[in-house]
């Protein structure tokens, strides 16, 4: 027994040896996670998209990335003021990973170089996701005039500090400068002119395309795109998702480019994000066979004055050119020539028109016209929009309710399925998608902390709770000439001075209504109508 246990003891030399090999094998994988721990942290340091420095351009050597891929760490803002905004979070997770080398700059190389123009009175937390949106796809450039709360000092002086915005504000000087424009003294215009809200809006939004015009000229911009804060473009047909594939893929003969526009098909009556929480859009009559859309006419209408609640007939992408002017707010058109016009097959604009209960109310308190039949008339130019103030200005909110569920929600299934089925209805989630990578990576956020005024929580959570629809513009009456004001006699003279010209101009192209129905004859009236001179 002695002999056998004194064969099987090891030397203190051997225990000895088994001792640093087990402390050795503990220690190294130890210190292997240390050592990518720490070069994973060191590599994680790019520059913050919206810093004055970066400018999400290359500079020298280093290596700028997309907004989105970066890791949350990176994304740390210099204050904390606004990192917790509702609807402009962020999560601790990386985004975009799909779009990783995609290069996201203001480079001479990238062509063609698009901007967007609007006229808006909308808060940060539509028109953010709004703007990085269009980034993603290709916009370069935006002219912002603002007026109401997106001209407030908490708004404005975020926006200012993106690169790539230009914000406009409707001063005295400006609207002095516009009242001498040559649109402003020519006849195609006129007929919009001295009458309020969406007249007042229409005739606002085409004074300041025509100097988004100039302005994207002086810019070297080569495509100018007229849209409001509730509309993205949805650029499909293309291999990439992107505007700038889209437009550069064009023949160099092609002036201009209608987007059929898709119309919000709410679900639910409690949506308070329609970026990322709608996802079924019912679809243009351009973009559907004639007897789909006639053949279902009225289950798509649902009892409203026409198929889609608000315009139908899209927006338009103009080439900058010389003699370019705008034709109204949907198109464009050409002092020198008959430009060369072609429909997308494919391409639209999503447009998210009563998606939130509260634009009821908003259309309703920003118009100080009459809830009577009439006088609707001189304040909107489409049928469902007089409607629906005339109700949100003389029924409770239990009654407004209710219409907006009956009008606006798609709350019956069985009818989603069919025209799902058939092609009226479809389901489109890349935006969704996108603004909420978007959002996820921080970028909004960041974009507010590092802005060169610190915003206080509260005061931006009040301008979240207050912002409104892009069309929200409140209605601003203007003395002499300006729009709005008391002028029908010189409107008159003017025409008059102007009648030798008015035969070469084409009219402003205003906010239409989609073809209507009518089973008098049971033919199809296929001409597009305006809102409120149509019936069904």
């Amino acid at each position: 027994m002695a002999n056998h246990h004194r064969s099987n003891s090891l030397p203190p030399s051997t225990h000895s040896f088994l001792s640093k090999l087990l402390l050795f094998l503990t220690i190294l994988p130890l210190a292997l996670a240390t050592l990518a721990f720490v070069l994973q942290w060191r590599g994680g340091s790019v520059s913050d998209p919206t810093t004055a420095t970066s400018r999400w351009a290359p500079r020298g050597s280093r290596r700028e990335v997309f907004p989105g891929m970066e890791t949350s760490s990176s994304l740390l803002p210099k204050y904390h003021h606004s990192s917790n905004c509702i609807n402009l979070g962020r999560s601790s997770s990386p985004s975009f990973p799909y779009y990783r080398d995609w290069k996201f700059g203001f480079e001479d190389s990238l062509k063609p170089k698009i901007c967007i123009t609007t006229s808006t009175s909308a808060g940060l937390a539509q028109i953010l996701p709004w703007m990085f949106y269009h980034k993603v796809i290709g916009v370069t450039t935006f002219y912002l005039f603002v007026e109401g709360h997106a001209a407030s000092p908490n708004v404005s002086g975020v926006l200012e500090s993106i690169p790539g915005v230009k914000v406009i504000y409707r001063t005295k000087e400006l609207e002095e400068q516009q009242a001498k424009s040559r649109i402003w003294n020519e006849t195609w215009l006129s007929s919009f002119f001295y009458k309020p809200c969406n007249y007042e809006l229409f005739v606002k939004q085409s004074l300041n395309m025509e100097n988004a015009i100039f302005t994207a000229r002086d810019a070297g911009m080569d495509w100018i795109i007229h849209l409001d804060t509730d509309e993205l473009i949805y650029p499909a047909g293309a291999s990439e998702y992107s505007l700038r594939q889209l437009l550069r893929d064009l023949p160099s003969d092609v002036d201009l480019v209608v987007f059929p526009n898709y119309e919000s098909s709410v679900e639910r009556d409690d949506i308070k994000d329609p970026f990322g929480e709608v996802s079924m859009f019912k679809k243009n009559y351009d973009h559907l066979p004639k007897e789909t859309y006639f053949g279902l006419y009225r289950e798509a209408t649902r009892g409203n004055p026409n198929y889609f609640l608000t315009y139908g007939n899209g927006k338009e992408a103009a080439r900058v050119q010389d003699e370019l002017r705008p034709n109204g707010a949907h198109r464009w058109h050409n002092y020198m020539k008959t430009p060369n016009e072609i429909k997308l097959d494919n391409a639209a604009v999503l447009h998210y028109t009563y998606a939130k209960f509260s634009d009821l109310t908003s259309r309703r308190d920003r118009c100080g016209c009459k809830p009577t039949q009439e006088d609707v008339k001189r304040c909107f130019m489409l049928e469902f929009d007089r409607a629906a103030f005339i109700i949100a200005s003389t029924a409770t909110e239990e009654e407004l309710l209710h219409w907006y569920r009956e009008h606006v929600v798609w709350g019956d299934k069985d009818l989603r399925l069919k025209l799902l089925r058939k092609g009226i209805l479809t389901r489109i989630y890349t935006p969704m998608a996108i603004i909420q990578a978007l959002r996820e990576s921080g970028v909004f956020s960041s974009v507010i902390a590092n802005a060169p005024a610190t915003l206080s929580r509260d005061k931006f959570m009040s301008s979240i709770n207050s912002s409104n629809s892009s069309r929200d513009v409140p209605s601003v009456s203007f003395s002499s000439r300006k729009i709005g004001g008391e002028g029908e006699n010189k409107a008159s003279a003017r025409k008059l001075l102007k009648i030798e010209a008015m035969a070469a101009e084409v009219a402003a192209v205003p906010p239409l209504s989609p073809p209507v129905w009518t089973d008098n004859d049971r033919s199809p009236i296929v001409e597009r109508v305006a809102g409120g001179n149509s019936s069904i």
